[in-house]
């Protein structure tokens, strides 16, 4: 897997902003044979039928992003991770911090500094609501490498227009390409949509520096039961289904191993694979070290995968959260 992780994408190649919901570029990648086909996203339209079942994962993205004043008066900024078993915020806070000092956020609400955990994650002791204060105070998530200021139109740019569930500190891209109008029209075309939920974490973003001791991270998932009843009689009846995002994919795939339907999953998805739920596939372009790349080249082939980002590099395709689709057939 070393070809993975020695693909350059230029900075240029990095979308800062998206190109507008429905607007992205649609690498169409068809399995058996193998064949690429270049669309633009509404076309997936014209393309999916009734034989696909989609499935989308409805997590909302938290402003996860909180400013925080330090005793000197000088801002830091918390990245929201979740809490500890003793109830403490987790967070990834970039600047030094000492145990026992007071952050405030501009409007005043007090975190106290308890210390640091075992992976590095800051600790804070908070009394209130933590999520009121991330929604009055915080801001989107935007990856790092997006490298500019996050804006208001990042509320909806970096958010699926189904997003429903509080709980993802990263969007899951794939379904940031959707809107309204495409979904209505692919109903009236009679292909079933239905929704699962996993919140993502940090782990998202760490990059995999040697496959076989990475350990995932791990992310709560939950499949509606009624939702899981008619995967399984669509698929009985010879249809298919379609993971919208790498989330998807690792939902369905840890129910398909564990049973169960709803729970924590650090499922590692790498080459090689049985995949026993995932008929098709909606991604993104990925970052070459991380966990999604692995993904696809686990269910497209390594080949056929370096062939699609060696395509999507020699033509206009934009890589990474903001940049454009690949469908997997």
């Amino acid at each position: 897997m070393k070809t993975f992780l020695s693909i350059q994408i230029p900075e240029n190649r990095i979308a800062k902003f998206p190109r507008g919901k429905g607007k992205s570029l649609l690498m169409v990648v068809r399995r058996n044979p193998f064949s690429i086909e270049h669309r633009k996203f509404y076309e997936i339209v014209d393309i999916l039928t009734p034989e696909y079942m989609l499935i989308l994962n409805n997590t909302k993205v938290l402003k996860a992003r909180l400013p925080l004043r330090k005793p000197s008066g000088r801002f830091v900024d918390l990245l929201f991770v979740g809490f500890d078993e003793r109830g403490f915020i987790r967070g990834m806070l970039k600047g030094r911090v000492k145990d026992g000092w007071i952050l405030k956020t501009p409007k005043g609400a007090e975190f106290l500094v308890m210390g640091r955990d075992s992976e590095g994650y800051v600790l804070l002791e908070f009394k209130g609501n933590i999520f009121e204060v991330l929604e009055e105070e915080g801001r989107m998530p935007l990856p790092p490498y997006i490298k500019r200021d996050v804006l208001p139109e990042d509320e909806e740019y970096y958010q699926t227009v189904y997003a429903e569930k509080p709980g993802s500190i990263a969007a899951p891209t794939a379904g940031l390409h959707f809107t309204e109008e495409i979904l209505k029209k692919l109903q009236e075309k009679d292909v079933k949509i239905r929704f699962i939920t996993l919140h993502v974490g940090p782990g998202t973003f760490k990059p995999v520096k040697d496959i076989e001791s990475h350990k995932m991270d791990e992310e709560y998932y939950e499949i509606p039961e009624e939702t899981l009843k008619e995967i399984l009689e669509h698929r009985k009846r010879g249809g298919k289904i379609l993971a919208v995002g790498t989330t998807t994919v690792r939902t369905l795939e840890s129910w398909a191993i564990t049973g169960k339907v709803r729970g924590y999953t650090d499922l590692f998805i790498k080459p090689p694979f049985e995949f026993k739920m995932t008929d098709a596939l909606l991604t993104n372009f990925h970052l070459p070290d991380g966990t999604p790349i692995l993904l696809v080249a686990a269910f497209l082939g390594e080949e056929k995968t370096m062939a699609a980002y060696e395509e999507a590099l020699k033509r206009d395709y934009m890589f990474f959260s903001y940049g454009d689709a690949m469908l997997i057939l």
